[in-house]
């Protein structure tokens, strides 16, 4: 086999039902083994591997990250050398940051070429290092096999990452045997993996974690991506409900509890619901899973959960214990496994508490100050649009999102029942995120509803992949809500720079997307711009099979609140005019030293 057949097979080997990515001269053997792989497989009627061509290469590394965030899986990304490398830093980074697992597979220049400025060669290595879990170069072609397999395992274990792989092309032209099986000495790696498996909670741990829970009044679990990355939600929904404790959930850790259930706090942090942030500053006992206490949720760490007087931490990284806020108790190691333990720990000496007081201040905190907005107004108010939509999708829907105002929108008032449903860049911050990634969680679940929440600045970033959708005939959702401008950054120059928009207004711009949905080959394409119509509206645009494109011309006023300022704490959150709050608060200027 020649080594881009290998690279195939691998790939099958491994479980890759569909491959994202744009070609170019470095990766044409690569491509050319696709194509006569799947062809093969359509001649004996077996399963093929798609190979999904987006606009530009930032896209096919976001439809990988969409797809392996939708399903669980390794998301697989193949571009060429140069331009289409770097062109997936972007990707691989927001990956890196928010723990999602992919594999980038780069051509490279011949091996002899390497280093002398070829045409179209990037110093893959250098450049992926500082932003990847881990980085190949390939100059061996006999250890290309064991390489990629070995990049599989690495992607997927631990904690979770983008995986780049630096083929050049003479190594993929290069001939050899296969040998079915094998993987590179990465020993240290995996001693330390062997490590988190055998780390398994002792009963004398567990009575420790027992009697701190069991001295407290007002019990709270901070839940964060973690529990979803490591398919931990059912264990967490079974120790939650088993013991009767709250739960709030980070930007990432949504749907790891249905956000419909009586236990659900919703979300936490500078744009979290003020319930949420009110029951962190109350409660007495913090559990945080899979959580790293970033500045989003605990922008003034010494000042968050000021009355816990325990917190206890689990996760998969050794480096997140006591990182930002010291712990009483913590566990390094898998979190389902560790959940059933203090579960049947619990079980098997009869614990029970009656926080039946908790939960009522609980369900009161979700009544006093509950989301809202004015609903008198005669502009569109995006959290109606979203509340609609809601209505229809009933938390099944698959949610994607760019980043900004609409982001946090779709946070706020969408419910989800089930992990994996809420797709979004939250560490990097990405615009052009949301299209990208819905494409890619269609083709991860192609039975389920797939919706794009994007904004008008965030989705021109992306544009581009409006005829990816169209070309492939997916029936993803695109919903653009448009407040001409940067909202996001506009709200923060309201609020801090004086009202001086700098950059952030587009209301001049030419842009009709409608016109530009059209011409990518949207049957549905329909601006909304009259409060009357949103109900029927949304339901024909959720109806409509096939792709679908929506703009809905919003208040371009309308601000994400409530709203914890960069640096500060959750007594200074402002909730705005509609979201009651338990505190007068004055509008503070962030320091120089404290971030966006």
């Amino acid at each position: 086999m020649s080594g881009a057949d290998i690279i195939v097979q691998v790939l099958a080997d491994e479980g890759v039902d569909v491959v994202f990515g744009y070609s170019g001269g470095a990766i044409l053997p690569t491509y050319d083994a696709i194509f006569v792989y799947n062809q093969q497989r359509s001649d004996s009627n077996q399963r093929q591997m798609p190979l999904i061509v987006p606009a530009n290469e930032q896209g096919a590394g976001f439809m990988a990250a969409g797809y392996a965030r939708a399903s669980g899986k390794v998301g697989v990304c193949i571009v060429t050398s140069g331009p289409g490398a770097t062109n997936t830093v972007t990707p691989v980074r927001d990956c890196m940051a928010d723990s999602i697992p992919i594999v980038v597979i780069c051509g490279q220049v011949p091996t002899a070429a390497i280093g002398s400025d070829a045409f179209q060669e990037a110093p893959v290595a250098s450049i992926m290092g500082s932003v990847a879990k881990h980085i190949f170069l390939v100059t061996d072609p006999a250890k290309l096999e064991a390489t990629i397999r070995t990049a599989f395992e690495i992607a997927r274990t631990g904690r979770p990452g983008p995986v780049v792989i630096d083929v050049p092309k003479d190594v993929q032209n290069w001939r050899g045997t296969f040998q079915g099986a094998g993987r590179l000495p990465v020993a240290g790696y995996r001693h330390r993996m062997n490590r988190l498996v055998r780390n398994v909670l002792s009963d004398d741990q567990c009575e420790e974690f027992f009697r701190m829970l069991g001295a407290a009044k007002r019990p709270l679990i901070y839940a964060g991506g973690g529990v979803i990355n490591s398919e931990g939600a059912e264990a967490l929904r079974e120790l939650a409900i088993e013991f009767q404790i709250p739960v709030v959930t980070t930007l990432m850790g949504l749907g790891a509890v249905d956000t419909m259930h009586p236990l659900s706090m919703r979300m936490l942090g500078m744009h979290g619901a003020a319930f949420a942030n009110y029951a962190v500053d109350d409660c007495d006992f913090l559990f945080a899973l899979g959580a790293r206490f970033d500045d989003r949720v605990a922008g003034n760490p010494s000042k968050f959960a000021p009355k816990a007087k325990c917190i206890a931490q689990i996760d998969i990284d050794a480096s997140e214990i006591n990182k930002v806020k010291p712990v009483q108790w913590h566990h390094v190691g898998l979190l389902p496994e560790a959940l059933r333990a203090l579960r049947s720990y619990g079980r098997r000496v009869s614990f029970r508490r009656d926080w039946s007081e908790w939960h009522r201040h609980c369900a009161d905190l979700r009544t006093r100050h509950a989301m809202n907005y004015d609903r008198a107004s005669a502009l569109v108010q995006p959290y109606y649009v979203i509340e609609e939509i809601n209505k229809l999708t009933k938390g099944q829907a698959i949610i994607s999102t760019g980043v900004g105002q609409h982001q946090m929108w779709a946070a706020q008032y969408f419910d989800f029942a089930q992990p994996r449903l809420w797709l979004t860049s939250g560490s990097m911050g990405t615009m052009g995120f949301g299209l990208p990634a819905a494409i890619g969680a269609q083709f991860a679940q192609p039975q389920r509803l797939v919706i794009d929440i994007d904004g008008d600045a965030s989705v021109r970033m992306n544009v581009g992949e409006l005829e990816t959708v169209t070309t492939y005939d997916l029936p993803v959702k695109v919903v653009v809500l448009n407040n001409c401008g940067d909202g996001m950054v506009k709200q923060w120059q309201k609020l801090f720079f004086k009202g001086r928009l700098s950059a952030s207004d587009k209301s001049l711009h030419k842009k009709d997307f409608i016109k530009a949905a059209q011409a990518d080959g949207f049957q549905f394409a329909v601006r909304l711009d009259r409060n009357e119509d949103v109900p029927r509206v949304v339901r024909e645009f959720i109806e409509f099979k096939g792709p679908a494109f929506l703009e809905v011309m919003i208040d371009p006023d309308a601000g994400v609140y409530p709203m914890v300022g960069p640096g500060q704490a959750y007594d200074e959150m402002i909730t705005g005019d509609h979201i009651v709050s338990r505190h007068k608060t004055q509008i503070r200027t962030p320091d120089a030293s404290e971030m966006f």
